[in-house]
Formats: C-alpha cells, structure tokens, sequence
C-alpha cells in the first residue's frame, strides 16, 4: 500500500511538471483561394478544378455575337431598316394625315389604336386582337 501511494505521487508530480513544460501555438488560417490571400500558386490548380466541374456548355449558335456579319449583310441589313422606316412612315401619314396621331380610336387590322392626352402626356394604347395583348407607350409632354 505505501509503494501505491508513492508511486501514485510520483506520476502526480511528473505529471505537474510536465503540464508547465508544455506549451501551446496560435492556430492560424490560412485560405487556399489566392482571392481571399492565399498562395498565387494555388491559382491555376483551383481553375482547372472548377473548370473540370463546369458542367454549363456556351450555347453553338453565334446570336449572341455582335461580329457575325460581313460589311456587305450590314450594310443589306441597314437598307432593309431604312426602307421599311419610309413605308411606315407613309402608312402613318395616309392613315392619320400630316398632323400626326388625334385623339380617338383607330383599328388597323389585328390592331385597336387608342390615342389620349393625359397629364403624363400623349398616351397610346396598342390592343392585339388576335392575341388579346396590350401594350401603352407614354410620349410625354416638351
């Protein structure tokens, strides 16, 4: 029982001792991503990983794309604009005369018209017959 005892108390004082030998470190967090401070090595590997995860393909047709004609379709494009511009321009005049759009309603084919001054200003509502959609445009008052 005395050998019990001591050494009992042996093991309590090493290991007293040994607890005020120890010492501890600061855990400190390093991030992986170079955005937010981790290494600039990182970069390239973190790229091709989201890259091989991407599962997103870009779309094969050139809609998108600004660059897609030659000057030729632009300019073809541009003359189609223009022309379609003057006749509509000539559809406006002989419909509403050269004063331009009057209050009141007016159907062209599929379409009912509604013209209206309002505090906002020249209000026209467009009403699809066909499709029932409507549409106002506000063009307001200099």
């Amino acid at each position: 029982m005395k050998n019990q005892l001591i050494s009992t108390t042996f093991f309590f004082i090493l290991f007293c001792l040994s607890a005020t030998f120890c010492s501890g470190q600061d855990l400190v967090y390093r991030p992986v991503n170079p955005a937010f401070g981790g290494e600039t090595f990182n970069y390239q590997w973190l790229l091709n990983s989201a890259q091989a995860q991407n599962l997103i393909e870009e779309p094969e047709d050139d809609s998108f794309r600004f660059d897609t004609g030659s000057d030729l379709d632009d300019f073809a494009e541009s003359l189609n604009r223009s022309i379609l511009n003057q006749i509509s321009r000539e559809v406006t005049v002989s419909q509403f005369g050269e004063s331009g759009l009057e209050e009141g309603s007016y159907t062209i084919g599929n379409f009912q018209i509604e013209v209206e001054n309002t505090l906002d200003g020249l209000s026209i509502s467009i009403l699809d017959t066909s499709l029932g959609e409507q549409t106002q445009v506000i063009i307001p008052f200099f």
